[in-house]
């Protein structure tokens, strides 16, 4: 009983592969037919249609890029956690279109204020917001802006931006705000 359900698939794959055999058509005896002038020349302009739009499609990208740039400049505020002063990854592509835009204009200029807390000593607070600063600075610098472009100020704890003694509120004023000029 197997062996005839075997040989029953194996003759249907046999009279497939035949059929599919028959379907093809043998295209050795056709000479090649050159095209008209019309044609060829409506084929150049198909071909310039696919370059304009291949151009089109490169310049919707550049757009989209610049846009996405714009929108990443848009963030001025990078904030840190406590008592540090690396960048956190979050804020690294914002600070690289800061850095692109600057790089690209030299006649533009920021200011970068440094903030903290409350916590800390006064005197610590400020050099603590330098520090802050200047690693924004920093950062900046290694992508291509010119020490003259940039301006580095400490507030400390003067100017907060939530008042208040919780998490949520110290989380807020530990930042590096960006100002252009």
């Amino acid at each position: 009983m197997k062996l005839d359900a075997f040989k029953h698939g194996v003759a249907l794959i046999l009279a497939t592969t035949i059929l599919v055999g028959c379907e093809t058509t043998d295209t050795s005896d056709e000479q090649p037919v050159e095209p008209t002038a019309e044609q060829q020349s409506g084929n150049a302009a198909g071909s310039d249609e696919q370059l304009t739009e291949q151009q089109l499609a490169e310049q919707k990208a550049q757009e989209q890029a610049m846009k996405e740039k714009a929108a990443m400049r848009e963030v001025r505020t990078f904030y840190f956690d406590l008592d540090q002063t690396s960048i956190k990854a979050q804020f690294r592509g914002a600070l690289a279109a800061h850095a692109a835009f600057l790089a690209e204009n030299p006649s533009s200029k920021v200011v970068l204020e440094g903030h903290c807390d409350e916590r800390g000593t006064k005197e610590y607070n400020i050099a603590l917001g330098e520090r802050r600063g200047n690693a924004v600075a920093q950062f900046l610098k290694v992508n291509g802006v010119a020490d003259a472009q940039i301006e580095v100020v400490s507030y400390g704890e003067e100017r907060p931006a939530a008042v208040g003694s919780t998490d949520e509120a110290w989380a807020k004023n530990r930042r590096v705000v960006l100002q252009y000029q």
